[in-house]
């Protein structure tokens, strides 16, 4: 048994958490370089928390150049087990309306210039991320939403873009039909399997702040409307995430998933053959198996 310890990445419009007890901003050297921004620690009702703002305080960081590996890696470091991510997206279902929120169970990865794991060349692992979120980290999210009263839909596709410009009409489109997506976002990939590759638990609640390009009576995304949503959202946001401890036993029983032994079976490279700088480099993502 360990002990529970959840973080939570707040993507646009959240920045910080509400009623952290001991809270401070605490800087997290890791071998991936620097992380996106410090770490806000602390407790709520009892449970230890951290708080990392995937764009850094102030949005500096656009999707692209989020360090997605040094992210993973400081909350692996802080002990952390279980992640929340939170995130703005727009919508490609006319049910999932902007101000709803969406927990999301499958991605469709379509990002291009990031890197997407912590292993490679020196030690080769594959990890399965053919159910990318944990159903019980999921579960929590699902109840703590719904407890806010806002709308929300369980189960969803997480159609993940580069950007930083919005869909194309027609790429829109294919997403949706063809390919069917229900929303779309730039960050949750790689940050989901990363978070696999370090066997933490990964769930992804997505705020709706607009239904993106292919609804014929929306027309194309207007970045003000979004900012209305998405401060409306924010708001629904942090309460949901005060609601989370709650929810999850303060003890930490294994996952029923596995998503905290991913990595028993993934790591190909035998240990003579592994690079040792690699490895150091691996002490916290996955020292458990090295």
């Amino acid at each position: 048994m360990t002990q529970t310890k959840i973080a939570v990445i707040g993507g646009s419009g959240i920045y910080d958490i509400d009623g952290l007890e001991a809270a401070e901003w605490t800087t997290v050297e890791t071998p991936w370089g620097p992380a996106s921004d410090a770490i806000l620690t602390g407790t709520l009702d009892g449970t230890p928390m951290a708080f990392l703002p995937r764009h850094g305080r102030g949005h500096v960081h656009s999707p692209s150049t989020v360090p997605y590996r040094a992210n993973i890696d400081a909350l692996k470091r802080l002990g952390c087990t279980d992640i929340i991510a939170v995130s703005a997206c727009g919508s490609f279902r006319e049910q999932m309306a902007p101000g709803d929120f969406v927990i999301v169970d499958q991605f469709i990865d379509r990002t291009t210039q990031r890197a997407k794991s912590f292993f490679g060349t020196g030690c080769v692992a594959h990890v399965s991320v053919a159910h990318p979120t944990c159903a019980r980290l999921s579960d929590a999210c699902e109840t703590a939403a719904r407890d806010t009263g806002v709308k929300v839909h369980r189960g969803g596709t997480y159609l993940a873009m580069e950007g930083p410009q919005f869909s194309t009409l027609a790429e829109s489109r294919m997403y949706r039909d063809a390919w069917g997506a229900d929303v779309i976002g730039m960050t949750n990939m790689p940050e989901a399997k990363l978070a696999r590759e370090a066997e933490l638990c990964y769930a992804s609640v997505a705020m709706i702040t607009d239904y993106d390009s292919w609804h014929p009576d929306h027309g194309e995304v207007d970045v003000t409307k979004i900012i209305a949503t998405l401060t409306r959202n924010a708001d629904t946001g942090r309460d949901m995430v005060a609601r989370l401890p709650g929810l999850l036993d303060e003890t930490r029983a294994p996952c029923p998933q596995g998503c905290d032994h991913a990595l028993e079976y993934a790591i190909l490279t035998q240990p003579d053959a592994r690079d040792p700088a690699l490895m150091a480099k691996l002490d916290a993502v996955a020292g458990r198996m090295l």
